[in-house]
């Protein structure tokens, strides 16, 4: 690898571990110059100073030398895939897709950025998932009073019809919430296997 090659690599896993280059040269035991002139590649790191940037880095000093990302659609195919674990349960639809990300994500061409976009838009859905359930409450309560208001009285039926109409709101809900995500997760598969980009929203920023 040209000293270019390892300098880009060296600051593309920096960025990507969110480090500045201070703390990168404080974990390493290296001087901040000394980052800085491999990241600039005015130097090529050797023995010991490789080893340290390797072990802080989170990678083997020849996986730091020899680095190259393969492609593979097959596998951005299954990490979409994955997050229809939250079907099972919504969190799992973050839980899994984060294994797979995070053991390949420095391997294999844009399961980065891919895995990211999928583990921001299922916390958003997740976030817009849980607040749909104090809502539901905070409706129950509305339509029910206001049947109360509207009748003059209370009476079973009438409470048992409010009911019904915020069950069926909350169900509805629910459907579109659970057909939006599935829908995205399937979509998105079939285009990483034929090698386009994927489409995720909403999502918020919260994985960089």
């Amino acid at each position: 690898m040209s000293e270019k090659q390892l300098s880009k690599r060296v600051k593309d896993l920096r960025n990507r571990r969110g480090i500045s280059q201070e703390l990168l040269a404080e974990n390493s035991g290296l001087s901040l110059r000394t980052i800085q002139r491999i990241e600039n590649g005015e130097t090529d790191p050797r023995g010991d100073t490789l080893k340290r940037l390797a072990n802080t880095l989170n990678v083997t000093p020849d996986e730091l030398i020899e680095w190259k990302q393969a492609e593979d659609n097959s596998y951005l195919y299954y990490l979409n895939l994955s997050a229809l674990a939250f079907l099972v349960f919504p969190v799992l639809g973050i839980i899994v897709p984060s294994i797979l990300w995070i053991n390949k994500k420095d391997k294999i061409k844009n399961v980065y950025r891919i895995g990211a976009d999928i583990l921001n838009f299922q916390i958003t859905w997740n976030i817009i998932f849980f607040i749909t359930i104090p809502l539901f409450l905070v409706l129950r309560t509305y339509w029910t009073f206001e049947a109360i208001e509207n009748a003059g009285d209370i009476s079973p039926a009438l409470v048992t019809d409010s009911m019904k109409k915020v069950l069926l709101f909350y169900l509805i809900s629910l459907l579109f919430l659970y057909g939006y995500n599935l829908v995205f997760i399937v979509v998105n598969a079939v285009r990483t296997l034929k090698g386009k980009s994927v489409k995720y929203f909403p999502r918020i920023q919260f994985v960089r």
